[in-house]
């Protein structure tokens, strides 16, 4: 036996080894994969998604279709193989991500689980909102988050307070606040016209000086106040705020006379704020050939995700860019009249 031999026969158990811990042993990636498509026009434990009281709602049967796109991913404590990563990498509707880029902060599924489900009630709060704003209510509304410590609102606003004037100027929007306040010099006090508890009450606020402008040392956020009561009931191992868009159009299309959709299947996704702006998502990749997958024709695609689309697995599903919930709408009327119209794509400018 030559030395040769003999080193390579010492070796192999090593190579055997090491191949069985490279297939066996875990390592740190997630996998997303196309996950269930839901129609928001329809229903959840047999009651309606989209649910309204003191208001007429328009039911267009089952045919009517609005479908949110959800990803499948692995936990963050999911132990994945190499053999398993390696099918997932070959997949055309598959990706794999470092762990750390899925789950970048420290946590535990439960948490993930919590997080995911908060997000998601704001996500409907502000589907509502923008729906309810494209058809004309005025429903937004400025709240105080929390008054920082001996700010010169401690002990005029509180934590809850709805601000609607700064001096004599209406106010919906925590920027329009900013802006009122940044108006005036430093020193200057403010009329400042709150509701707490459901009372009006004007609480006279000395600005301070900060970074050269008039600040008065409060977080604010935005709320909303609906001139009825619209409900949207999903499973809540939903999570997160990317049914946004989706949401809103079911909140139109109920709240409307007619089917906006003409009784066919209509995908999409994308976050929204109550203005109606969309906003990109993660996981358009797997989306996509989901909705496909499920039967919808045509997918709405945030402008946000152009950079993301390419090689998606869309069949014969049109792809159509929006960047708001007016957007939105235009293309779902101009693609039922004619499903071979022209509309905004990826690769358009307008």
């Amino acid at each position: 036996m030559t030395q040769r031999t003999l080193a390579g026969l010492i070796a192999l158990p090593l190579v055997v080894a090491l191949i069985v811990i490279a297939w066996v042993v875990p390592l740190p990636y997630t996998i997303y994969s196309p996950g269930p498509t839901v129609n928001v026009l329809g229903k959840f434990q047999n009651k309606d998604i989209v649910q309204v009281k003191d208001h007429k709602a328009y039911r267009n049967g089952e045919k009517a279709q609005l479908r949110m796109t959800t990803v499948s991913e692995t936990t963050r404590e999911a132990r994945l193989g190499l053999w398993t990563l390696l099918g997932a990498w070959m997949s055309e509707t598959e990706a794999v991500y470092p762990r750390e880029v899925a789950y970048p902060d420290q946590g535990t599924v439960k948490e993930d689980r919590e997080a995911g489900q908060v997000q998601m009630a704001s996500a409907q709060d502000a589907a509502i909102a923008a729906a309810l704003t494209e058809l004309g209510e005025d429903v937004d509304e400025v709240s105080v988050a929390e008054v920082t410590k001996n700010a010169p609102a401690t002990g005029k606003l509180a934590a809850g307070d709805v601000v609607t004037k700064v001096g004599t100027k209406a106010v919906d929007t925590p920027q329009a606040v900013v802006n009122e306040v940044q108006k005036v010099k430093p020193g200057t006090t403010l009329e400042m016209t709150i509701r707490r508890k459901g009372k009006s009450l004007t609480q006279s606020v000395k600005t301070g000086e900060k970074e050269g402008k008039a600040f008065i040392g409060v977080s604010l956020g935005a709320t909303y106040t609906f001139p009825y009561d619209i409900k949207i009931t999903l499973d809540p191992a939903i999570g997160g705020p990317s049914a946004g868009l989706m949401m809103a159009l079911s909140v139109y299309d109920t709240l409307t006379k007619g089917p906006l959709t003409d009784n066919k299947s209509i995908a999409g996704t994308g976050t929204i704020d109550g203005s109606g702006n969309v906003g990109p998502i993660g996981g358009i990749q797997q989306k996509i050939p989901g909705a496909a997958n499920d039967g919808a024709k045509l997918f709405l695609v945030p402008a946000g995700n152009c950079q993301d689309i390419q090689g998606a697995a869309h069949g014969d599903m049109r792809l159509t860019r929006v960047k708001t919930l007016e957007d939105a709408i235009k293309s779902i009327e101009t693609w039922t009249k004619d499903p071979n119209a022209k509309l905004p794509t990826c690769g358009s400018t307008k």
